[in-house]
């Protein structure tokens, strides 16, 4: 008997500390919805054309071994720009020790430079993946972009992912790619995962004196691996991209999920270098989120948003129905992509 109370206050402990100190604080007031909600479009053959390619792709790597699987949605992502016309040209380049690549359009200002971070749940994802991104950066925003190469989990701690970041945004504030220069203009930008480390970047900058972005730009931004946004849940079934790699988390405890959070990267999953939501969101610059109604990161840039708001940052957040995660990456195909660049292109022409 003596074991089994042992082992039940073990059990309570482990639940107490996870609710309660790796959960970070409640955000729920931040839910209401905020924005602009775009109407979305009739074109529903594009959408399903778009999740017909997803579940082509990454349903037959699911069915493979486990031990096996990152290795081929490594793969996967990263020929996701392959055979496409790209108006822009890719440059391999050392940025203060991290790997990286300049993409430059015909219409790139050398001196307007925004340093580009990709997705791929910190486990995936190189600037080769995000081409088609990146170019129309170049060309529809007429910057030059600094694709970063940051370390991926699990090969390397979590936060060596950001301090890569970090010294890549710095390599960028004197240097541009006909060499180094102060810039007119400096912009973060990135997806998913990439979106949670630009919005990092954003902070960051702030809290170390550096020069702040002159723009944030986070589409379908991570912002809180506590995993508390209500649409983490609420979306799995209606999230075609995201839905079917996480759904069998949705049935693991969130105390759990929080530990394991923790053992994965070596601090609490409420950290604000990790979770930006539950940072001073004060004196940040411009950011404009985008986010689909129907994934499940839509109430990540939610609260986000509404909560930099509320302390006194300028903060929009755009969003669209019934889209994938990361849309943008199927422009100009998809109708909302299109649309969603044309706000991009409007939002960095309004910052100069």
């Amino acid at each position: 008997m003596t074991w089994w109370w042992f082992l039940a206050v073990v059990i309570a402990v482990v639940w107490l500390i996870g609710r309660l100190h790796l959960s970070g604080a409640d955000l729920r007031q931040y839910d209401a919805p905020a924005g602009e909600q775009f109407p979305g479009t009739d074109f529903s053959d594009e959408r399903d054309h778009v999740e017909a390619s997803l579940k082509v792709g990454s349903g037959a790597i699911r069915e493979q071994p486990r031990r096996e699987q990152l290795k081929l949605l490594r793969e996967y992502l990263d020929n996701m720009s392959t055979g496409l016309d790209l108006p822009a040209t890719f440059t391999p380049v050392d940025a203060r020790g991290v790997p990286a690549e300049w993409v430059i359009a015909p219409e790139s200002d050398p001196d307007r430079r925004l340093l580009y971070i990709h997705g791929g749940g910190f486990v995936m994802g190189s600037p080769r993946s995000h081409r088609n991104i990146t170019a129309h950066f170049a060309k529809l925003c007429g910057v030059s972009v600094l694709s970063v190469d940051y370390r991926l989990m699990p090969e390397h701690p979590r936060l060596a992912g950001v301090e890569d970041c970090q010294l890549a945004y710095q390599w960028l504030l004197e240097n541009g790619p006909e060499g180094s220069s102060a810039p007119s203009l400096i912009l973060v930008a990135g997806d998913s995962a990439g979106g949670n480390l630009s919005l990092m970047i954003s902070a960051w900058s702030r809290d170390h004196a550096l020069r702040k972005p002159d723009g944030v730009v986070a589409l379908s931004p991570v912002t809180d691996l506590t995993l508390g946004s209500p649409s983490m849940k609420d979306n799995i079934e209606t999230d075609a991209m995201l839905g079917p790699m996480f759904a069998g988390l949705a049935k693991i405890p969130r105390p759990l999920l929080l530990w394991m959070s923790w053992f994965q990267g070596r601090t609490t999953p409420a950290n604000p270098v990790i979770s930006p939501v539950f940072g001073d969101l004060s004196n940040l610059p411009p950011t404009l989120v985008h986010a689909s109604e129907s994934e499940m990161l839509r109430d990540d840039g939610r609260r986000y948003v509404n909560r930099a708001v509320s302390q006194g940052s300028l903060a929009r957040l755009q969003t669209w129905p019934a889209v994938v995660h990361v849309w943008h990456m199927f422009y100009p195909d998809l109708t909302e992509a299109r649309e969603a660049w044309e706000e991009i292109r409007k939002f960095i022409a309004e910052l100069g």
